[in-house]
């Protein structure tokens, strides 16, 4: 992967990981900064330079470790590797959280997390942890390796689950690894005009669909995020011929047994505000007519357009992939 610079915390080149970056992008600007939370440089830029800000690598120590209870795939989500990313969907949560803070930030003090992780686990056995929740650690995976050094130890020493989603069909180094049934794959899926429109720089929607299939193969649980459903116009048509291309597309393994999950979108005035800037071309995702307030200065959609939405998927996915369970539509 590519990138403008690397702005980095000096402490992290006391990691393992941090010089083996430093040694990866030996011929770009490394600039030192006191915080990955905070770079002035990249707070006073105007939104339209968002695309650019995106090709910077930020590099330091993840000091915060609070674990958070979560009650659909998993039971924390847990601060991990990775924060944020290089893909640009215009509906990014971080964007949301961060402003323009959605970078990709990279923590070498993996260790320190993935020990912690483990006694976690074995003080509270049988629980499932949600360790791509802020970032997408497949693509994070080809720049550090990361999950090649998380998933052989956590099946060999954790007790439970990891799970974590991905846009990205790079999974090629995982097939291989010695999981145990221990991690649960989840490949989020949108329509290919979604993906195209607004999830940019991510995979296609049959490179998706292909990844996912390879996983299952491998003996990973595996499961589908459709998400997030964006009630744009034609979505009925979008998201039945999503549907259709899944049936068509994925293997007998991974139809008898894989899970759904759905999430409809939420949006932010902050989102508007960097998508107006930097991306003028793209659609606006913001609906008058179909969303209201959650929170200040966020939208999501109506109740009335919600259980619209909720019925059709429920009844397209009975008719296309008959009985898969759906943990949940949020």
């Amino acid at each position: 992967m590519v990138f403008d610079a690397v702005y980095y915390e000096p402490d992290s080149l006391k990691y393992e990981l941090g010089l083996q970056l430093m040694e990866q992008y030996p011929d770009i600007p490394w600039i030192p900064i006191e915080s990955h939370n905070s770079i002035k440089e990249m707070q006073e830029k105007p939104n339209s330079e968002f695309g650019h800000m995106k090709r910077n690598l930020i590099m330091g120590i993840r000091k915060t470790h609070k674990y958070v209870e979560n009650h659909k795939v998993s039971d924390y989500l847990v601060p991990f590797t990775s924060s944020g990313c290089t893909a640009m969907c215009l509906y990014c949560y971080l964007v949301c959280n961060y402003n323009k803070c959605a970078y990709l930030r990279l923590f070498v003090n993996r260790e320190q997390m993935l020990d912690r992780l483990l006694r976690r686990s074995l003080k509270e056995p049988g629980r499932t942890y949600e360790i791509g929740s802020n970032s997408d650690l497949v693509l994070e995976n080809t720049i550090t390796g990361n999950l090649l050094y998380t998933i052989p130890r956590f099946a060999e020493e954790g007790n439970g689950s990891l799970t974590f989603p991905t846009k990205f069909h790079m999974v090629e180094p995982l097939l291989s690894l010695d999981h145990r049934g221990k991690v649960i794959f989840r490949m989020s899926v949108n329509p290919q005009p979604i993906i195209s429109r607004i999830e940019l720089g991510t995979s296609s929607l049959k490179e998706r669909i292909q990844a996912v299939n390879q996983m299952c193969e491998a003996g990973y649980p595996c499961g589908l995020l459709i998400a997030p459903v964006i009630l744009t116009d034609g979505w009925k048509d979008m998201y039945r011929e999503l549907l259709e291309e899944l049936e068509a597309g994925l293997s007998d393994k991974m139809k008898k047994t894989m899970f759904l999950e759905i999430i409809l979108m939420t949006y932010s005035y902050v989102h508007r505000a960097i998508n107006a800037e930097a991306f003028p071309a793209a659609p606006d995702l913001y609906s008058k007519e179909l969303m209201t307030g959650r929170g200040r200065g966020r939208y999501c959609y109506r109740q009335e357009a919600r259980a619209e939405a909720e019925a059709f998927l429920r009844s397209e996915i009975r008719r296309v992939l008959g009985t898969v369970p759906v943990l949940y539509i949020s």
